[in-house]
């Protein structure tokens, strides 16, 4: 048994507190919240019910962890209601309206500008 799986595998909760699974070998009848919300379904309040670890290059401590929820408690996704939907789209042009011209660039406005395209580069627009 390779040393990554060993340290991954603890089914009992004994070392990390929740049942702990290697990615791939969770058992069925759990489901991450992704996989739940391709279902149709949310967590609904329930606690989590075990973890997922894998091995992350991107992380400082080298592991990602995946929470696990149990599809058999799982509730269905809340409708999406008209007053929801309006405000969805008032958030959205918010992030496309230019704050400095104050025109809808059709786009997101990138944060690391913080204004459109043509605001920030005025120079290069004329150029062209």
């Amino acid at each position: 048994m390779p040393a990554a799986f060993a340290e991954c595998y603890d089914p009992t909760g004994a070392t990390h507190g929740i049942p702990t699974y290697p990615w791939r070998l969770a058992p069925d009848g759990l489901a991450t919240r992704r996989q739940l919300r391709a279902r149709g379904l949310r967590p609904g309040g329930q606690p989590i019910a075990a973890q997922v670890m894998f091995r992350s290059r991107h992380r400082k401590t080298g592991v990602q962890v995946a929470y696990l929820y149990r599809v058999d408690a799982a509730r269905p996704v809340r409708p999406m209601t008209s007053r929801k939907w309006g405000a969805l789209a008032l958030a959205m042009l918010a992030r496309r309206t230019c704050p400095t011209c104050r025109q809808d660039a059709g786009y997101c406005i990138p944060t690391s500008l913080g204004e459109c395209v043509t605001c920030a580069y005025p120079e290069e627009q004329r150029a062209a």
